[in-house]
């Protein structure tokens, strides 16, 4: 053995414990601030900031302070002052030549919410925040008022520079200053506190806690122009997140005409909850969620908690009004585009990391959902106007995910290119490879179908027949949507997905053109294509892919002279400016496309140089929007009574109807 390690090569230096290093004091922060603040970028450099602001709002929330001033000043630096009780200043019993103050500042893992003697609910967990700001600043100042009596110290990248000083009685001021500079040496070249993060984690401080004003001060040369970050402000809201959530929601309509918010303690353990939720009927939702005022942006056990109240909430009165589809809907059916603001006060919060991004407490989720569930079930029982309208809105997303579910299985994989596709077994396609100037032709069943498939051009135009009117999706369950021929066809033959999976490249033509005969049942196919489209495919109407065909209803002869009437007052404009010389005038109605010959259709309605096209378009405008929404609804929507309705209100102003 001896010989064995006598033949390993020699190394450069030997390793012994003389090579074991001990670092003291702050020097690991410094050597390693990832550890303790997750890096050196723009985001961490702000959790310094937030570090000292959650030891002044522990302050408050323990009731203790009402007010925090927070001041960034010209030259870089933060100031954050509350009017709490004011760090101790005395002797620390373990380290007799230091003070309190002193050890908080350059000691890691010291502080005084390790136990609930003095803090019920914090932040602050490990010891380690206001520590860390210290060790991670060029200087750092600590003014505290407290015994009638001021004190400073001041320090340098962690290290004491000044003793504790006496500053001299003072009268009707307490609570503590801490002023300090993120130092260069430490963070990416150029950083610098932005005046509108630090405005919007003040402001958010002060909606978390409705006992605390935050009064907030930035020096005019640090905002830029057009910055919309105010130089002083009085941040105060009595109403806590609800005032966040009508910020947030402005003038955007929801689902219910209240959000539902509250406010509950947690009983026989320490803490509370506090939330607030509204359902936008348009855009995207967001979650800010919070344990002891400190932002958890990953969620946590907390938001679990709201979560499960919610669903379980909401299907349970599914239940009681006998309402069976209820069963199916999920948590991101309920909360998936909700607004909602949750904010928790427990006593002993577990966090993962040191920046506190996500809540593990496994008791939270329990807490939160008995406290919020209870709750939730009376505000549904007491308002079944916006219970009805949630839970409604709540299967059509549930709908929604269904749906997508079904066509990621009904979906076919190309084999060799876009072309290549299992397409439906009614598609006549085109055979150009390329959609560019591609037409697709929707007609009304296989006779109109096989008049069309002759009149096309074979290169760019493609013809799909559908068999008597396609399926109302506007008023049609999901399951019977999935399981129409009809609708899934349409689906395979675009290629494009529908709803927010729409891939407006993946769109196999150009043009789809509904071409429906020139009559009643014509119109009335044309209105559920148009609104299976507007529903399932608004891209592809947006971006101007879809048209109506302009087939015409009357053929007029006179000797030579053919031309063709889209409807009856066309054929009197026609017979009058057209037709007055001699001869007889032969008038024919087609009944139909499938019973116009080829030539003709092809002449009228499928020639490029010589047919009308009409485009259908959406308003570009959010509240046109809107009101479109809402006429499609009314007109080919669940609720017969609002057709009636609707009928009701213009049937005197409808001219001659042919029926």
């Amino acid at each position: 053995m001896n010989d064995l390690f006598a033949s390993l090569p020699a190394t450069k230096s030997d390793y012994s414990a003389r090579d074991i290093e001990v670092l003291e004091g702050l020097e690991p922060v410094r050597q390693r601030p990832g550890m303790y603040i997750g890096g050196t970028d723009e985001r961490a450099l702000h959790h310094l900031a937030a570090e000292v602001i959650d030891n002044a709002m522990d302050e408050a929330v323990s009731g203790h302070a009402n007010r925090i001033d927070v001041s960034l000043e010209e030259d870089g630096s933060l100031s954050v002052r509350d009017n709490g009780r004011g760090i101790p200043v005395d002797r620390h019993p373990k380290f007799k030549d230091k003070s309190a103050l002193e050890v908080i500042l350059t000691t890691l893992h010291s502080g005084g919410k390790f136990s609930s003697r003095v803090y019920t609910t914090s932040g602050g967990l490990h010891g380690v925040g206001v520590s860390v700001v210290n060790a991670l600043s060029e200087w750092l100042e600590v003014e505290v008022a407290r015994d009638r009596n001021a004190w400073r110290q001041s320090f340098a990248r962690g290290k004491p520079v000044s003793k504790l000083t006496n500053l001299g009685p003072v009268q009707n001021r307490r609570g503590t200053t801490v002023r300090f500079k993120p130092d260069p040496e430490i963070f990416d070249e150029g950083m610098a506190f932005k005046p509108a993060r630090l405005y919007k984690m003040a402001r958010s401080k002060a909606y978390l806690f409705k006992g605390v004003e935050i009064r907030w001060f930035c020096a005019p040369s640090l905002l830029k122009e057009n910055d919309p970050t105010p130089e002083e402000a009085s941040l105060h809201f009595p109403g806590g997140l609800t005032d966040f959530l009508a910020d947030n929601l402005a003038e955007k309509a929801c689902v219910t005409t209240e959000p539902f918010a509250g406010r509950a303690d947690f009983g026989d353990t320490e803490g509370s909850v506090e939330w607030a939720v509204a359902w936008p009927e348009w855009g995207d939702g967001f979650v800010h969620s919070y344990c002891n005022t400190v932002p958890t942006p990953q969620g946590g056990t907390h938001e679990s908690g709201l979560r499960m109240a919610l669903l379980r909430g909401l299907k349970n009165y599914g239940e009681m009004v006998n309402n069976k589809k209820a069963a199916q809907i999920t948590a991101d059916d309920v909360l998936g585009t909700a607004c909602s603001m949750l904010s928790v006060f427990i006593a002993n919060p577990q966090f993962q990391g040191q920046t506190k991004d996500k809540l593990s407490n496994a008791e939270a989720a329990r807490l939160v959902e008995a406290a919020i569930r209870d709750r939730f079930d009376h505000w549904l029982s007491g308002a079944p106007d916006m219970a009805n309208a949630l839970l409604g809105w709540t299967l059509d997303r549930a709908d929604d995910r269904l749906r997508r579910r079904q066509e990621k299985e009904i979906q076919r994989k190309s084999l060799v290119g876009k072309r290549k596709l299992r397409l439906p077994g009614k598609l006549t396609d085109c055979s150009q490879g390329d959609a560019a100037g591609t037409e697709l032709f929707i007609v009304e069943g296989d006779s109109a179908g096989g008049s069309a498939k002759q009149a096309r051009d074979r290169k760019t135009q493609a013809v799909l027949p559908i068999r008597g009117k396609i399926l109302n999706v506007a008023s049609a369950v999901l399951a019977k949507i999935n399981a129409n021929q009809e609708v899934s066809n349409l689906i395979q033959a675009l290629g494009c997905g529908t709803r927010d999976k729409y891939d407006p490249a993946a769109l196999r033509y150009d043009k789809i053109i509904i071409m429906t005969d020139a009559d009643v049942d014509g119109a009335h196919i044309a209105t559920l294509l148009m609104t299976f489209f507007f529903k399932e495919m608004p891209g592809l109407v947006r971006g101007g892919h879809l048209y109506l065909a302009q087939p015409p209803l009357y053929r007029i002869a006179q000797g030579g002279k053919v031309l063709y009437a889209r409807d009856d007052p066309h054929k009197e404009e026609l017979m009058a400016a057209e037709f007055t010389g001699r001869g007889k005038i032969e008038i024919s109605r087609f009944k139909g496309l499938g019973e116009m010959p080829s030539a003709q259709l092809k002449e009228t309605t499928m020639n490029p140089k010589h047919r009308t096209l009409l485009r259908v378009t959406l308003p570009a405008e959010y509240q046109e929007m809107r009101d479109t929404a809402n006429l499609v609804e009314e007109l080919m929507g669940k609720k017969p009574e609002h057709r009636f309705e609707f009928i009701r209100k213009n049937a005197l102003n409808a001219g001659e109807v042919d029926i």
